[in-house]
C-alpha cells in the first residue's frame, strides 16, 4: 500500500488524510472553546459566591474604633480586628522574671500553677478520644462495606446505611454531647458517646470511599471460588484498603482529641471545662498555659501517629 508521502497531490488517500486532519482540528477547536467557556462560567460563579459569602459574613463591614488620641473613627473591620490581636497576645503572655534562675522558675510556676489538675483533665480528654476512636473505627469499618456502592448487597441496604452515617456526622459533637448528658448525666461517658458517634459517621464515609476505589477482580475471584459476600469483603476488599484505614483512623484520633476538649464546654468531661472557665473569668494567662500544654500533646500524638503508620505500612526508616 502506498504511503501518504508516496501518493500524488490529488490522490484520494492524501485527500482523506487532509480531511481527517481538518476534522480533528475543528473538533479540537470546539472542545477548546467549550472548555474555556466552562472555565469562564465556573470562575464567574465561584467569584460571585465568594464575594456573596464574604459580604454575608461581614468581611466588608465598617466599625467605629478608638484611636490613640481617644477619638472615634470608622475603620474596615479586618485591619481593625487585627490591631486588637496584639493586646490579646500581651494579655495571654505572663510576666516572666529573667533576672535569675530562681526568679524565672518562680514565674513559670506561677504561670503553670494548675499543671497537675490540667494534666489530669488532659488525660481524661485523651482517654475520651481513645475510646471514641475505637468505637468510631469499629462501627465505621463495619458499616463502610454496605455503604459502598460497589460492595452493598442491595440498594436498600446501601441507602439506609449511607443515611445513618450522614446523620451521625452531620450532628455536631456538642449537640450529641447535650443529648447524651440529658440521657446519662454529665461526665466522660457522654463525651465518649458523642465523639464516637460523630467519628463513626466520618470514618464510615472515608472508609466507604476507599472501598469504592478498590479493584473488583480479587472479589470476583473469591466469588468464583464459591465465597460468600462476607468472604469477598474479607479476602478481596479489606487487604486493599488497610493502608487507608490506618491513615484515616490515626488522623481521626488526633481530631477526636481536639473534639474531646471542646465538648467539655457543656460538661462532657475533659479539659474543655478549664478552657471555658478561663474564658469566662478572662484568665488569659491560664488560657495560654492550657493552650501550650494542649499544643505539645497534639504534637506528640501527631509524631507518634506518623511513626506508627510508617511502621505498619513498611515505610519506617525511609526518607
Amino acid at each position: 500500500m502506498a504511503s501518504i508521502t508516496e501518493a500524488g497531490p490529488s490522490s484520494p488517500l492524501l485527500a482523506q488524510a487532509e480531511s481527517s486532519i481538518d476534522a480533528f482540528e475543528r473538533e479540537f477547536a470546539q472542545a477548546r472553546r467549550r472548555s474555556r467557556r466552562v472555565w469562564l462560567i465556573g470562575t464567574v460563579v465561584f467569584l460571585a459566591l465568594f464575594f456573596l459569602t464574604t459580604w454575608f459574613s461581614g468581611f466588608f463591614d465598617v466599625r467605629m474604633v478608638t484611636l490613640e488620641d481617644g477619638s472615634r473613627a470608622p475603620r474596615w473591620v479586618i485591619p481593625a480586628g487585627f490591631s486588637l490581636l496584639d493586646d490579646f497576645v500581651v494579655k495571654m503572655l505572663p510576666t516572666l522574671d529573667f533576672s535569675s534562675w530562681p526568679g524565672f522558675w518562680a514565674s513559670m510556676d506561677d504561670w503553670f500553677w494548675g499543671l497537675e489538675k490540667w494534666l489530669g483533665l488532659l488525660l481524661e480528654s485523651i482517654l475520651i478520644a481513645y475510646m471514641a476512636t475505637i468505637f468510631g473505627i469499629f462501627f465505621g469499618f463495619c458499616l463502610s462495606f454496605p455503604a459502598s456502592r460497589n460492595l452493598a448487597p442491595n440498594n436498600f441496604v446501601y441507602h439506609v446505611t449511607r443515611r445513618f452515617l450522614e446523620i451521625s456526622r452531620t450532628v455536631p459533637e456538642l449537640v450529641w454531647a447535650l443529648i447524651f448528658i440529658f440521657m446519662f448525666g454529665p461526665g466522660p461517658m457522654a463525651g465518649v458517646l458523642a465523639v464516637g458517634l460523630h467519628a463513626q459517621g466520618a470514618l464510615g464515609k472515608l472508609y466507604s470511599e476507599a472501598n469504592e476505589n478498590i479493584s473488583m477482580r480479587p472479589l470476583e475471584g473469591v466469588k468464583a471460588a464459591g465465597g460468600s459476600w462476607f468472604d469477598q469483603v474479607r479476602y478481596g476488599a479489606v487487604p486493599q484498603v488497610i493502608p487507608n484505614i490506618i491513615s484515616y483512623s490515626l488522623l481521626r484520633f488526633e481530631i477526636n482529641v481536639r473534639a474531646s476538649s471542646i465538648i467539655g464546654f457543656v460538661g462532657a468531661g475533659g479539659i474543655g471545662k478549664e478552657f471555658y472557665t478561663a474564658l469566662q473569668l478572662q484568665e488569659y494567662t491560664d488560657l495560654s498555659a492550657i493552650f501550650i500544654i494542649f499544643l505539645v500533646t497534639i504534637g506528640i500524638i501527631d509524631w507518634g501517629s506518623e511513626k506508627l503508620r510508617h511502621r505498619i505500612i513498611g515505610l519506617e526508616g525511609r526518607t
